[in-house]
């Protein structure tokens, strides 16, 4: 279920509060704070059972190491965080950790049974649970105070990434396409059986071109309608050149308008007509509207800048911290 993943992941991600009762050795020191070799079977005791279970035996000993080494590094940039928030008086009151478990039950459509089975699964208590969920909250609150408030997306950043990943420049001679294909019944053109089926096809592919022409989506069409394999791309056959297509293709596609439909052709196997999105020399071809798809790009690229500024944020702080690993 999909709350395993984020169980998960928190479990891995937040230090966890079972300690055991004989400290064994510590591993690593974090300004005035240490971690302890048992702090760290604990924390990351899901990730080293699922070494232990899928690595060969004779390897066991340096892929467990190589986990531990894992989990210390994360364990020393989340005592980082801790200090940090601490040194900004953020603090996280027991309605906030509530609201946030809210959350996580509403967007992993669960329950709160389930959601304490998986908790038992891994080996924690509820409690445990609410600690490292509270940390969360509390990273989060220092993430916004220290870079989300500072992140900004100009417009032309946007308009930059629109360009990129949503339009397309249609070089010289070329012409971006869609087509509908109407096959003839049988299969052959030939005897009078064959004339029947030419006529039912050129008039299938009349009917459905009148629809388009009506205003019917044409990509909408071709899934319906054409027998074609490009109808599972709505008809989408990309840009074609001129030395690309058959003589009677060009001829129809070469005077249409972009925008418009082309008129019907004969092929061997049946009929088509084309759509021409785009047929001008260096045209930019726009594949969907930009008001549709900002705020997706927005959120993409503040994502990107907001996980940029992170990285750099913490590798700053590490730098001016003490960390030693023993």
């Amino acid at each position: 279920m999909k709350i395993s993943a984020f169980l998960f992941a928190l479990f891995f991600s937040l230090p966890v509060l079972a300690r055991a009762d004989m400290v064994d050795r510590v591993v690593a020191i974090v300004n005035d704070e240490v971690i302890t070799l048992s702090e760290v079977n604990e924390e990351g005791k899901a990730v080293l059972q699922r070494v232990a279970e899928n690595v060969p035996a004779s390897q066991l000993e340096d892929a467990l190491q190589e986990a531990r080494k894992t989990v210390i590094e994360k364990m020393i940039e989340k005592k980082i965080m801790l200090q940090e928030a601490e040194k900004a008086n953020i603090s996280v009151s027991d309605e906030e950790v509530q609201m946030a478990l809210d959350r996580i039950l509403e967007r992993n459509a669960t329950s709160t049974e389930q959601l304490q089975e998986e908790i038992a699964r891994l080996g924690m208590t509820e409690a445990q649970f609410r600690e490292n969920l509270k940390q969360q909250v509390l990273s989060s609150k220092l993430v916004n105070l220290e870079i989300r408030s500072k992140v900004i997306i100009p417009e032309d950043k946007i308009i930059d990434y629109y360009d990129t990943h949503y339009t397309e420049r249609v070089e010289e001679g070329g012409y971006y396409l869609l087509q509908i294909g109407i096959g003839l019944s049988g299969g052959s053109a030939s005897g009078t059986d064959g004339a029947a089926g030419k006529e039912a096809a050129r008039k299938k592919a009349e009917e459905i071109r009148a629809m388009a022409v009506a205003g019917k989506d044409f990509k909408a069409l071709a899934q319906e309608y054409s027998d074609l394999p490009s109808a599972a791309d709505g008809g989408d056959i990309g840009v074609l050149r001129k030395e690309e297509m058959p003589g009677a293709m060009y001829e129809v596609i070469s005077r249409t308008p972009p925008g418009q439909l082309t008129e019907i052709i004969e092929t061997g196997a049946g009929y088509q007509f084309f759509k021409v999105l785009s047929g001008q020399e260096g045209q930019i071809l726009t594949k969907v509207p930009y008001e549709s798809v900002k705020d997706d790009i927005y959120d993409t690229l503040y994502q990107q800048e907001m996980e940029g500024r992170f990285a750099e944020w913490l590798k700053n702080k590490k730098s001016l911290s003490y960390i030693k690993i023993l």
